[in-house]
């Protein structure tokens, strides 16, 4: 199953808001990739910044598609990537 831009973003939002016991909408989210850290968001919650890691991401989509798609992956199971002429991440769950 494979995921793209909106819902990565909502899978972060949604772990972010649980995580500071604020609503989703209240979350925003900016994805980059870069050679030196690999993926990353940039988190602003309440007009804070905050800067996720990959592995932040991967716990957040391991969530994510459980709670939505009721798929059980692991980090592992997970791959990210970039679709260069589309402009857009995507998210692969091997399950």
């Amino acid at each position: 199953m494979r995921i793209y831009t909106d819902e990565i973003i909502n899978a972060i939002c949604l772990n972010m808001a649980d995580r500071r016991g604020v609503k989703p909408t209240d979350v925003e989210v900016q994805l980059s990739w870069e050679e030196e850290y690999g993926y990353t968001a940039e988190v602003w919650v309440n007009g804070r910044s905050q800067y996720l890691l990959q592995a932040n991401i991967m716990e957040a989509l391991e969530q994510y598609f459980y709670s939505e798609y009721r798929l059980r992956v692991f980090r592992s199971d997970i791959m990210l990537g970039i679709d260069e002429e589309a402009e857009q991440f995507w998210a692969e769950a091997r399950a």
